[in-house]
């Protein structure tokens, strides 16, 4: 029991997993400025901005149901700390009783999704309520495409949907995104972690100039500051599932740390150009987008797994 929760709260997870999103948060942050001819914000601006809000004061909206409203960012948290840690320890080839079945990882990884939502609506706020809207809609539309591309995967593994046996197959016979069905797949599933994180051209569930921060408008304080938290955490635990199911995974020994940053940062790159080369699209265009051409490309991968190539 206690190296699990070591596991939870140390490394992997809680501890290392925060420093490392918030870093790649500033990082992000910094390509950003530097594509709008911008300085950008010194490299401990996250851990400013996580402190700043701790100190801040929490104000309880009058309107809404208090205790699902302080739970939601702590069931946010909760979805993307062990999400992490079933993410992490496969991809980063650590043995344990957990080898990394995806679609416990995939149900994971919906956690944090439906926390806000759930603090969204409970928080009374018809901006809210329309953010939680567009959120749940836009769940709808880039799960399926996500899954779809799994399955492309899992063929193209033999059959297995145990990370790290999906991880080691590529040891053996090369990273997936080698091929021209893995490089179809992994154009599918930027979209999708795009839309997960909530970052433009999906960010229509915030929408500052339209609802003002939609589904977190009415959080403050120590529970907003979970919630970014959670976007820290996120943000390098799905660019290292992205790295296992196509890169081969990471690893912490000797150079091939080197090699794992480099993974990471041009997952996180790609990430990063996608958000600021698109303008923010409407929620219709967004589901159509998804549930039209997403959905077309991860069949093709599919079938371009089916026959091998």
């Amino acid at each position: 029991m206690g190296i699990e929760i070591v596991y939870f709260l140390i490394f992997p997870g809680l501890f290392f997993s925060g420093i490392i999103g918030g870093l790649i948060s500033w990082a992000d942050r910094k390509i950003t400025a530097r594509v709008q001819f911008r300085q950008g914000p010194p490299i401990f601006q996250p851990l400013y901005d996580f402190v700043k809000l701790l100190s801040k004061e929490t104000i309880i909206p009058l309107h809404g149901s208090v205790t699902t409203y302080i739970l939601a960012p702590v069931f946010a948290l909760f979805g993307a700390t062990i999400s992490a840690v079933f993410i992490l320890l496969p991809v980063l080839g650590l043995e344990t009783g957990f080898a990394g079945d995806i679609i416990v990882i995939i149900y994971l990884l919906n956690i944090p999704s439906f926390a806000y939502i759930i603090g969204a609506l409970a928080s009374g706020n018809p901006l809210a309520a329309v953010g939680a809207s567009r959120e749940m809609k836009l769940i709808l539309s880039y799960e399926m495409p996500f899954l779809l591309v799994l399955i492309s995967i899992i063929i193209k593994s033999g059959m297995t949907i145990i990370l790290s046996e999906i991880i080691g197959y590529q040891t053996a016979n090369g990273a997936f995104i080698g091929s021209l069905s893995g490089i179809i797949g992994f154009i599918t599933v930027m979209m999708c972690i795009q839309a997960k994180m909530g970052l433009v051209p999906f960010d229509m569930a915030e929408g500052e100039g339209e609802i003002c921060d939609g589904i977190t408008i009415e959080f403050s304080g120590s529970i907003l500051a979970f919630f970014k938290l959670t976007r820290y955490i996120m943000f390098f635990a799905l660019p290292a599932l992205v790295a296992g199911l196509f890169f081969a995974g990471l690893s912490l020994s000797g150079i091939h740390i080197l090699w794992s940053i480099l993974k990471v940062f041009v997952i996180v790159l790609l990430i990063t150009l996608i958000r600021n080369t698109n303008p923010r699209v409407r929620i219709d265009q967004a589901m159509r987008f998804f549930w039209l051409w997403m959905n077309l490309f991860a069949i093709i991968s599919i079938v371009l797994a089916l026959m091998g190539i």
